[in-house]
């Protein structure tokens, strides 16, 4: 009780996983371990799953869908009435078309991608925009947003003497930036920005940090 009462304002930052704030805050349900807990060290967040309404929601219209019209065939043949022809269709096509037809193929494929697709859905975080933070709690985790720690590395190219704009591209493994040099030598500016990132990269405390950076410095154009 008292340690909640200690850090209100790091709980009460939280988001919802479908937000658009640039960071948050929150307790997972379960009690972490480790170096993260009172006097502990960093502990390395993991990014926050997605819970994917819109495929869910999609999968589970199409498969009602399918159960209530078979459902409905059924109930017509039990009390007398004949089949619906897309049903006496289909099975006498899946009956009758060879296993090596085109179209039999074709449709092997799209269920077989379709399928994949969920599996794929299912095993990764999603999320691709919040990236996580290093904490000293373990039961706190915390993310930014990657427009966010994309804006603040560009300030940091930006406050480089010599730079008159810098773009940014932050990925998983790679940091890639430009710069337009408007005097100084591109060699040192370059040198420079490098360095200038690495030192916002250390402040923003990234779970994940890119490994490689790569700065381009060109002359700015006339």
């Amino acid at each position: 009780m008292n340690r909640d009462l200690d850090q209100p304002a790091r709980t009460e930052q939280s988001g919802t996983a479908d937000g658009d704030t640039s960071g948050a805050v929150g307790r997972p349900t379960g009690h972490g371990s480790g170096p993260g807990q009172p006097g502990g060290g960093v502990v390395i967040g993991h990014r926050p799953w997605s819970a994917r309404r819109i495929p869910a929601a999609l999968t589970a219209l199409v498969v009602a869908a399918a159960a209530v019209l078979l459902l409905v065939d059924v109930v017509r043949v039990r009390v007398g009435r004949s089949a619906a022809a897309w049903r006496t269709s289909l099975a006498r096509e899946l009956a009758t078309r060879p296993l090596d037809d085109v179209w039999m193929r074709i449709g092997a494929v799209v269920v077989a991608l379709l399928g994949l697709w969920l599996i794929v859905l299912a095993l990764t975080p999603g999320l691709r925009s919040r990236l996580p933070l290093k904490t000293s709690d373990a039961d706190v985790r915390a993310v930014l947003d990657r427009g966010a720690a994309t804006l603040f590395l560009r300030d940091a190219a930006l406050r480089v003497p010599g730079v008159s704009r810098a773009t940014i591209h932050l990925g998983r493994r790679r940091l890639a930036a430009r710069a337009d040099v408007r005097f100084r030598d591109p060699s040192e500016v370059r040198a420079d920005v490098s360095s200038a990132l690495r030192e916002q990269l250390d402040r923003l405390a990234l779970a994940h940090p890119p490994h490689r950076i790569s700065v381009r410095a060109r002359p700015s154009p006339k």
